[in-house]
Order: structure tokens, then C-alpha cells, then sequence
């Protein structure tokens, strides 16, 4: 692979003997991972299912993680439609494991386009808890409110702001937060020319200083004893443990919180600069030549208990219902969900002629950029309520009055994801012993994919125009 001559002398510095090892790494075929959603099924079961249709060995650091063969498709695949599983690189999913986020907790990815690292938060929660996602740029952070979507996140809030302005609104707010930085993307040379066109030795220190400020405004908006997860897919210590370095020069406040003996990966490296740091061999690296990633730095930081006694407290808004009557969307709650809370409950807020469920911890959205402020209900129409794509993809099939169960390999399910109109001559929805009408909750074998509405012996197809195939 034709690497930056730079690159090459800088690393041929750090890693000394191991570099030869190292470039080698490149001529080899690049590993490809996918992460189960527990949202949707147990593990054991999922992997069950789409290991009948993928060549899957484990990855050995994250429990909802396997690598899948080179000849297999499963972008293309119902499941991936249905949110059964995301595509990641392996290494990537090193992040919230060691973020270990718990059920309950608040939690912020700051960086978190595509979504990786914030489905794989969101799944964690198991649907309690707040997630705020966000990502700085407009069509990144469209790409992420997608990928929340599709993995049917409901507490779940993106955002695409700049993390000076989201520190003002969340100061100490946050249990664990996530910083997978912006970096020069030297782990991402094998897959994407671009990274490796645009490298330089000061495209390295550009990123280093722009680490350092997005670190400090993350530092602002974690609670005093909440946990910091620091990452990159970059292998220059000036962005790794230099930033670091700096930043706990800075932030007397922190501290390195050390994880022993951690799935094999290897310490970091404080030889990179005169005398180095005893504290910074507790962070962590993985190296495309000694395990099936294509490279991850990880440092997880501790804020003191002791800290930010001066910062204000945030308070949650109080909702307040819109004059409008949600009747339809009421009546829609009645006849097509089992649960009859989500009629009532009061975060369910208007936004013009769309509906939201936003999760109760998230304070006021005045003055934020806001693309996904919870889960999308759907949209009041006129004299009727229409149940949006994300709401089914966040139910299962026990939450649902009517659903229907398609094989994920047949021409059925081929069909329904063209938009087509299905018949029902021979076989009604699953879950009723007598012909009804209304809306139905599409299957994917056992997964949420969307929704039809049953009309005699048809159900008309209300999979997303955008999403057809």
C-alpha cells in the first residue's frame, strides 16, 4: 500500500522492531465486524439466526461483537433493515465496553457520527437513561439520527452543535461521556484512500490542538465521579497520549482510571516523548498487526468526586401539552398498541404536525440545534394519526395488536421492502384469529421492520419511500 513517506518514518520511530510487522498488516484483507442489538433480541438468539446466513466468529472484546466472512453481504440483508444488527469496525466497539454504560444512566457522545458508538450506548441503557448524540457537522448528523432510527433507539436526543455551546447547556450533567475525536485517521488507511491522501505531519498537530478543546468542553458537562472515554482511530501519540498528557496537566480534576489486564490490548506507549508518564501505560492501544482491527487508542479518565461544587444544577422542563387535541393519535394508541400508556404519557410533545416522545431528563431545546428530539411518534394528519418508521422499529411484536411475521429470505419480504402491496388471501396476520383492519406491525421473521395497514386481504406497504429497494 502506498503509505505517506512521513508516516512511515514516524512509525518505523515508534514501533522500532514492530514496524515491519506493522506495514505487512496493510497487504492483508481488512477484518469487517458486526454488533448485535439487544434491543431487539438476545444475543444468543440473534447470533443463532444470522449465523444460519453469515460466516461469524467472535470478537473477543465485546460481548455483542463478531467478525463475518469477506464473501458475506449483510448490509444487504432484511436483518439490516430490521436493526438486528450494526455494521462496525471491529476495533471501534473497544469504546463502550470500556465506557460501560448501565441502564439509567445519563449519557453523551459527543463526536458520534455515523452511530456506532451511540447505538451500541443506546442498546446498553436497554431504553431507560438519557442518550444525547451529537455531531458537529449538518449531514453527518443526519446520517446518525438515521442510524438512531433504524436500531430503534427511543432515548435517544441529536444534536448538531459545537461542544463550547453544548457545555453552556449541560454543565456536570452527564454520568460517562464519550469523545471519539476527530483525528488524522491513520487507522483508517487500509479501507479509504482519502485518509491517506489528505495525511500530513501538520494535519497531526491540527487535530492534537482541535482534541484538546473538544476534551476540556466534554470535561465541563461530566459529573463529578463520572467516567470519560477518550478514543481515536489514529496511531500518532501526539493526538493519543499527548493530548492526553495535556489534558490532565490541565485538569487536575481527572485522573487515568486504570482497567487491568483488558482483552489483550496493548498499553500505550510513554516512550514517545522524554521521560513519558507512568500513568499513560494505563491507556490503551490496538494494533492492526496483533489483533483483527484496524486500529483503536483508548484512555478512560475519571472526574473526581470533589469537583465543580460551583456549577448550577440543570433542571427539566415541565411539558406542556399543545392546545391541540391528540385525539386521533390517542385513538391510534387504543386500537393498534397493547401498551395503553403511550396515549398519556405527558412528553409527548407537537412539533408543528409531528409528534415526539421526548425523553423526560432532556432540559429545554431553546437555542439547540436539534435534528431527532426523541422518539418520532408519527404525524397528525388531518381527522387521523399516521405511526412514524422509528416508532415501529422501537416496538416488538408483544407491544403491537396486529403483526405480521415474513421469512427475512422470502420474496414476501423482497416485496414489502420494494413498497409493494402484500396479499393476505391464505394467511392473516399471526397474531388474530379473525380478519381485522387497521395498522399492522411488520416482521422481519421475529424483528420490527415497519409498517402495513390492513385493508380487506391486502396490506397496503408504509415502508419509507426514501428506503426502498
Amino acid at each position: 500500500m502506498d503509505l505517506p513517506i512521513a508516516f512511515q518514518d514516524k512509525m518505523k520511530l515508534l514501533l522500532k522492531d514492530e514496524y515491519e510487522a506493522f506495514a505487512q498488516s496493510y497487504e492483508k484483507e481488512r477484518v469487517q465486524g458486526l454488533r448485535f442489538n439487544t434491543l431487539k433480541a438476545g444475543i444468543e438468539d440473534a447470533s443463532a439466526e444470522a449465523g444460519k446466513l453469515f460466516q461469524l466468529k467472535k470478537i473477543p472484546w465485546v460481548k455483542e461483537g463478531y467478525y463475518y466472512g469477506p464473501e458475506d453481504r449483510p448490509g444487504r440483508h432484511a436483518y439490516h433493515e430490521a436493526g438486528v444488527y450494526y455494521i462496525q469496525e471491529p476495533s471501534a466497539m473497544a469504546v463502550v465496553e470500556l465506557l460501560d454504560p448501565k441502564p439509567g444512566d445519563r449519557v453523551l457522545d459527543l463526536c458520534a457520527a455515523p452511530g456506532g458508538k451511540t447505538t451500541h450506548i443506546g442498546e446498553r441503557l436497554g431504553g431507560t437513561g438519557f442518550l444525547l448524540s451529537n455531531e458537529i457537522h449538518p449531514a453527518r448528523a443526519k446520517i446518525l439520527s438515521q442510524n438512531v432510527e433504524r436500531m430503534g433507539i427511543a432515548n435517544a436526543v441529536v444534536t448538531n452543535e459545537d461542544s463550547e455551546k453544548l457545555s453552556r447547556v449541560f454543565p456536570s450533567f452527564f454520568d460517562k461521556i464519550v469523545v471519539d475525536a476527530p483525528c488524522s485517521g491513520e487507522g483508517m488507511f487500509r479501507k479509504d484512500e482519502d485518509a491517506r491522501s489528505q495525511w500530513s505531519p501538520d494535519h497531526v498537530i491540527m487535530c492534537a490542538d482541535r482534541q484538546s478543546g473538544i476534551l476540556h468542553n466534554a470535561a465541563l458537562m461530566l459529573k463529578p465521579g463520572g467516567r470519560l472515554v477518550y478514543s481515536t482511530c489514529t496511531f500518532s501519540p501526539e493526538e493519543n497520549e499527548g493530548t492526553i498528557q495535556k489534558f490532565l496537566d490541565s485538569h487536575p480534576e481527572f485522573s487515568i482510571e486504570q482497567v487491568d489486564g483488558y482483552k489483550g490490548f496493548e498499553p500505550g506507549q510513554p516512550r514517545w516523548t522524554d521521560g513519558g508518564s507512568a500513568l499513560l501505560s494505563k491507556t490503551f492501544r490496538i494494533w492492526p498487526h496483533k489483533l483483527e482491527g484496524e486500529g483503536h487508542y483508548l484512555a478512560v479518565l475519571k472526574k473526581s468526586d470533589q469537583s465543580d461544587f460551583f456549577c448550577k444544577k440543570v433542571t427539566n422542563p415541565a411539558y406542556v401539552r399543545d392546545k391541540i387535541t391528540l385525539k386521533e393519535y390517542q385513538t391510534f394508541c387504543r386500537e393498534t398498541l397493547t401498551d395503553p400508556s403511550f396515549a398519556d404519557r405527558k412528553e409527548v410533545v407537537l412539533f408543528g404536525d409531528q409528534l415526539y416522545l421526548i425523553p423526560p431528563e432532556m432540559p429545554e431545546f431553546k437555542g439547540l440545534k436539534v435534528v431527532r428530539p426523541g422518539l418520532h411518534m408519527g404525524t397528525l394528519k388531518k381527522n387521523r394519526f399516521e405511526p412514524s418508521h422509528a416508532l415501529a422499529l422501537s416496538l416488538n411484536k408483544n407491544q403491537a395488536n396486529q403483526w405480521y411475521s415474513l421469512d427475512s429470505n422470502s420474496e414476501a419480504m423482497a416485496q414489502y421492502l420494494r413498497g409493494e402491496v402484500l396479499r393476505t388471501d391464505e394467511t392473516r396476520p399471526s397474531c388474530l384469529d379473525a380478519p381485522s383492519k387497521g395498522w399492522v406491525l411488520m416482521l422481519a421473521d421475529e424483528y420490527s421492520i415497519g409498517w402495513a395497514k390492513m385493508v380487506g386481504n391486502t396490506l397496503k406497504n408504509h415502508y419509507p419511500k426514501g428506503l426502498r429497494r
